[in-house]
């Protein structure tokens, strides 16, 4: 050890043990990152947002979508009622 010189970090070269496949095995990723569009190197909101209508537009399961959005329409009812809105206003 010198007494002007600083110390040199050690380098491993590491492999898991049981690893078989392509790519770094430490790289952390969602399995469906590769499914959807609105996960990316998108450059703004607008963009994020059309993506994402887009792909709840032109989604082949039509039936989730019709049924997730009646889910939230029934939360929001409920909410409603739980803040005491008047709801007459809805009915005639």
């Amino acid at each position: 050890m010198g007494l002007l010189s600083k110390r040199k970090n050690k380098k491993f070269d590491y492999t898991p043990r049981f690893y078989k496949g392509e790519g770094s095995p430490f790289e952390i990723k969602h399995k469906f990152d590769e499914h959807r569009t609105t996960v990316g190197e998108n450059a703004n909101f607008k963009q994020k947002f059309n993506n994402a209508f887009d792909e709840f537009k032109n989604s082949p399961d039509k039936a989730a979508n019709r049924r997730i959005l009646v889910i939230v329409a029934i939360l929001i009812f409920l909410f409603l009622l739980v803040i005491g809105f008047d709801l007459s206003i809805f009915f005639s």
